[in-house]
């Protein structure tokens, strides 16, 4: 532990402690290890890497800069829904605006939205290959987006150097809020929040409803489901009311089973 890091409060070191870093189908594993070392240099520890197309390697290790603890304790998994299922919170880096517009914030946003979060809240921070980033899917699956302002006549940013500045303003908005006031998001919390793989099942169920209804086509669903997605997803709900949602489908089923 580095002397700031001594300096900083638990209440500052846990906002770190408790968010991971995704790599989604990192091609060059020199960029894992690259990545490791920025997450290490900003005092986060939480590498989990979706398919990585070779891992672990000897340019991943040598590229850490000594930074392979990370590496040792990372976490491998076949999809991004396994990687960000025990997550409350979920922020997808995106270099080009979407289609379908989604909550978008830059790095400095970002931070103060995980400062604002409950202190038991588990954040994922999830960046994607390096030609294509995110996919649209993958992309409705978080929160809100990130996106970092880079220079519009030359923006391509190496995936570890956008870890980098991700970790950086992450750890700065730790370390003031030391001496501030925590930021608010207009509501206090009386029940944990509805995980990401709660939420998951929240959506499979109610596109079944939906379909079984008829009220969604699965032939020519066009954007419903990711709209439904998105309004859940910004409202932030808890694990209760997740469960009402999903209570009102699974009675929703039994009327449908009766008839």
């Amino acid at each position: 532990m580095s002397e700031q890091d001594n300096s900083m409060t638990n209440s500052a070191l846990n906002v770190l402690n408790r968010t991971r870093i995704v790599m989604v189908h990192t091609s060059h594993s020199g960029n894992i290890g690259s990545a490791a070392r920025a997450m290490k240099t900003m005092g986060l520890h939480h590498l989990v890497l979706v398919e990585p197309k070779q891992f672990p390697s000897e340019e991943a290790t040598a590229l850490s800069s000594g930074a392979t603890d990370i590496l040792e304790r990372a976490v491998v998994t076949d999809t991004l829904e396994e990687a960000v299922a025990d997550c409350d919170f979920v922020i997808g880096a995106s270099a080009r605006s979407r289609n379908l517009p989604w909550p978008l914030v830059n790095p400095r946003e970002m931070a103060t939205k995980v400062l604002a979060l409950p202190e038991d809240a588990k954040v994922a921070l999830v960046v994607g290959r390096e030609r294509s980033g995110l996919t649209n899917e993958e992309l409705a699956r978080c929160h809100v987006h990130v996106n970092i302002p880079a220079n519009p006549d030359y923006s391509s940013l190496n995936v570890a150097s956008a870890v980098q500045v991700l970790c950086y303003e992450l750890r700065m908005s730790a370390i003031a809020s030391q001496e501030q006031e925590k930021p608010e998001w207009g509501v206090e919390w009386d029940q944990p929040l509805a995980k990401g793989k709660q939420l998951e099942g929240l959506f499979d169920h109610w596109e079944k409803v939906l379909v079984d209804i008829e009220f969604l086509d699965p032939n020519n669903p066009r954007h419903l489901m990711t709209k439904l997605r998105r309004f859940v997803l910004r409202a932030l709900p808890d694990e209760v009311e997740a469960n009402i949602l999903r209570g009102m489908l699974s009675h929703i089923d039994k009327k449908l089973r009766r008839n």
